[in-house]
This record gives C-alpha cells, sequence and structure tokens, in this order.
C-alpha cells in the first residue's frame, strides 16, 4: 500500500489549478480586443454616440484597420445639447452636418493622452484641428473635458469626454458662436451656423 500525505495531494491540487490559471489567462491574453465601435457599444454609455455613428454610415469605418483616436461623448454630454439637437441630426436631411460633427471627434493615428498634451493639437477626420491642454489639473480637448483615457482598441484608443465637440466656423469669432447658441435659432441652425 502507497501512503500519500496530505501535503503532496494538496501540493498537486495546487499546481494543478495554477496550471489551469496560467492556460486560461495565456487564452485571455491572446483574445483580440475589440474595435472602436463594439467597445463603445459594451461600454453602455455611448449609446447615443453609436445610434449616431450608424445613421450616419459610420460603422463600417471606425470598424475598419484604422489606428483611430475617438474622443466619445457620453450620453449625458449629448443630453447637454440644446433640446431637439439630437433628433434634428438624425434626420436623413441632416446626415452630411451629422458626419461632420462626428468626423470632428475622430483623428487618424492613435494618439494616446500623453501623446495629446504634447502635441497641443491635432487634425480630426474633418480637417479641422482640435486643441488639448490642462485647466484646473484636467485634461481638456477644446472645451470637453476628457474624463477617462486610453481606452485601448484592436483598431485605436477612445477617450471619454463630457461634451459634445462642435467643429469651429472658419471665419466667426467663439463669441460669435457663443451668442448663436442664445438666439432663437432651431438647434440644427445653431449647429449649422458653427460650423458653416
Amino acid at each position: 500500500v502507497l501512503f500519500r500525505s496530505p501535503d503532496l495531494i494538496n501540493m498537486k491540487k495546487i499546481i494543478a489549478s495554477f496550471t489551469s490559471l496560467l492556460m486560461l489567462a495565456s487564452v485571455l491574453s491572446a483574445a483580440p480586443k475589440k474595435d472602436i465601435v463594439d467597445t463603445a457599444v459594451e461600454a453602455g454609455i455611448f449609446k447615443t454616440l453609436v445610434a449616431a455613428v450608424k445613421a450616419a454610415g459610420l460603422v463600417d469605418t471606425l470598424k475598419g484597420e484604422g489606428p483611430f483616436t475617438v474622443f466619445a461623448p457620453t450620453d449625458e454630454a449629448f443630453n447637454s445639447l440644446p433640446k431637439g439637437t439630437i433628433q434634428e441630426l438624425l434626420k436623413k436631411e441632416n446626415l452630411d452636418k451629422l458626419k461632420t460633427i462626428l468626423a470632428y471627434h475622430v483623428i487618424s493615428g492613435k494618439v494616446g493622452a500623453g501623446d495629446a498634451l504634447n502635441a497641443r493639437k491635432a487634425n480630426t477626420l474633418n480637417g479641422m484641428p482640435v486643441t488639448f491642454g490642462i485647466e484646473d489639473g484636467l485634461l481638456k480637448v477644446n472645451n470637453a473635458t476628457i474624463r477617462k483615457t486610453d481606452i485601448e482598441c484592436d483598431n485605436g484608443v477612445i477617450h471619454v469626454i463630457d461634451t459634445v465637440l462642435l467643429p469651429p466656423s472658419a471665419d466667426n469669432t467663439q463669441q460669435q458662436k457663443q451668442n448663436a447658441t442664445t438666439t432663437t435659432m432651431s438647434p440644427v441652425e445653431r449647429i449649422e451656423y458653427a460650423i458653416e
């Protein structure tokens, strides 16, 4: 009769468990990351952004090879827009404006938070630049605070922002754009004014 020590049996169980964990870890680390669109969907706080990307026909682009850097406004950020803006932009006749706004949230290439701060400025997919800086200790892109940085995706990176970025007008001052938001213009007219 062979004698089995309880310590030896426990050690074999520990080694078997450890080996199983290592194998699971290697499988998980080999699993591909999700693309930008799938990551945004899974996060659950970008429902409006995802709906806008779908309406604008940009899903395939943002699922593409990239890499892309996306400044992703949360649902709360979209809810801060004037009432009716989102519904107006999702209408078929306003999809070009929606595409212009969405393209202003995307940079070609992978730009981490540190790189953005060092660069201070980058051109978006619509050709207009965004600027980066620090205000009250927080990283900013234009007037939006970046709430979470460097969410890695297999085709780029997402930075979570608290404000929807509106492209500036080439010939309007900041004060004129601010005045436009306080007039009786419809939400779409305000956005047209800001991007024309």
